[in-house]
């Protein structure tokens, strides 16, 4: 089943980028230097930040479903970022190295399943996962963390 993989939309962050560290701190964002790689694995560009680049470590609310499924948590996302990574039917960069967790939802929003793995297997219960047909979507997850990851879907 083919599938495509997508980051954040970076005009959603666009406002945060260059704004000085007291004021990001009023809204509980804190400006990082990267100081390891990976480890600051950014979440629109779905690639580890390089060493010396800057990050905002944020909020954000990965799953707005009207649902008890809701849910938001701490996310890093490269500061100044253009471009929101695509990955037909690949894993992104981000995903390397990294146990992923992948939660299965209705198009309501309600959790039907999940599965972990790492590297290609996850490819490999994505397609399966993509087989039944009340799956809408899928939320990747690091699964060390529980932070969310990237949004995968059917490819069209």
């Amino acid at each position: 089943m083919s599938f495509v993989i997508t980051g954040l939309a970076p005009q959603s962050f666009a406002h945060l980028f260059g704004l000085p560290d007291d004021v990001l701190s009023r809204q509980n964002i804190v400006r990082k230097t990267v100081e390891a790689k990976p480890g600051y694995p950014c979440r629109i560009t779905l690639q580890d930040a390089e060493l010396g680049e800057t990050v905002l470590l944020l909020n954000h609310e990965s799953h707005a479903a009207p649902t008890p499924y809701a849910s938001r948590y701490a996310i890093y996302v490269r500061e100044g970022a253009a471009f929101t990574a695509t990955y037909r039917d690949e894993l992104p960069p981000v995903f390397a190295g990294r146990p992923i967790a992948l939660r299965l939802f209705s198009a309501e929003g309600m959790l039907l399943g999940a599965d972990m793995g790492r590297g290609g297997e996850l490819t490999a219960k994505i397609g399966s996962a993509f087989e039944r047909a009340d799956v809408a979507y899928i939320h990747a997850h690091n699964a060390m963390h529980g932070c969310f990851s990237a949004e995968i879907r059917r490819a069209d």
